[in-house]
């Protein structure tokens, strides 16, 4: 994978790192003793390794996820910050960087919309991550729309988040199993809902329940819809007779499972 040098992270240009002469003793919490493990045991850090910036404001939290991580024996060092400033500030302490983690906790994913899409600016051709508490489908969409390279819920065991760091790094992109099976109902949902609709109306009818559905009274149904007043009338008629409704209250309650909800 070709690491971008962006200058907006601070990253070093190629061959900047040698070895381990600038690791402080503080950071080498993060290496093990100055040992980095792989599935072979451990081995001294040395060219071509790579670090992974995890970047969350919550210091118990963020140092737990830290140690959970290197726990799983990544081919990656952790390098645990309180903000992307002072990851920067401290960047050349640690091997090139290969993705950084971006720790929402429980803020939504839309809440932070402007920092997740400067990161994702900034970082180049770096996969930027997210992880969060939310797991809520409408968040991980919006994540992924913001150029993210993975969604991680905190509900996932460690081990998962750990091969979703290496997906992302290995140019992939992660989004949990139960956002895919939510999706999919969605999608299910809706084609049921567009097949029973279309049993029940013609597509002028369609627009005319789901106007009054929504409360709109007949002349800003004409003017919506490029149709005379009476016409709505007419075709209100028919819907009532359809649903055997008898009036435009009745209409609403019956067909208000038969369209998309209105909230995000």
């Amino acid at each position: 994978m070709t690491l971008s040098t962006h200058t907006d992270l601070g990253l070093r240009r190629p061959g900047a790192f040698h070895g381990t002469e600038r690791i402080v003793k503080e950071e080498t919490d993060n290496f093990d003793d100055d040992m980095h493990s792989d599935e072979n045991g451990p081995v001294e850090i040395g060219e071509g390794l790579q670090s992974v910036a995890l970047i969350d404001n919550r210091t118990l939290r963020r140092e737990s996820l830290r140690r959970s991580l290197v726990s799983q024996r990544v081919s990656w060092v952790v390098a645990a910050y309180g903000s992307l400033e002072e990851w920067r500030a401290s960047e050349d302490l640690h091997p090139p960087l290969a993705a950084i983690v971006f720790h929402l906790g429980a803020q939504k994913a839309t809440e932070a919309a402007d920092q997740i899409k400067k990161l994702v600016t900034d970082a180049g051709s770096l996969p930027v991550i997210i992880l969060a508490d939310s797991d809520d489908i409408v968040q991980i969409v919006n994540a992924l729309e913001y150029g993210v390279s993975g969604y991680i819920p905190s509900s996932v065991s460690i081990e998962v988040c750990a091969e979703a760091i290496n997906l992302a790094i290995a140019g992939g992109v992660y989004v949990p199993a139960s956002s895919v099976f939510a999706i999919r109902q969605t999608i299910t949902s809706d084609t049921s809902r567009n097949g029973r609709l279309a049993e029940l109306f013609t597509p002028r009818q369609i627009k005319v329940a789901d106007a009054i559905r929504q409360g709109k009274p007949n002349k800003i149904i004409a003017y919506e819809l490029n149709m005379c007043e009476s016409t709505v009338k007419v075709h209100i008629r028919n819907i009532m007779q359809k649903l055997k409704a008898t009036n435009r209250t009745e209409i609403a309650y019956k067909v208000r499972d038969l369209f998309p909800s209105d909230t995000a």
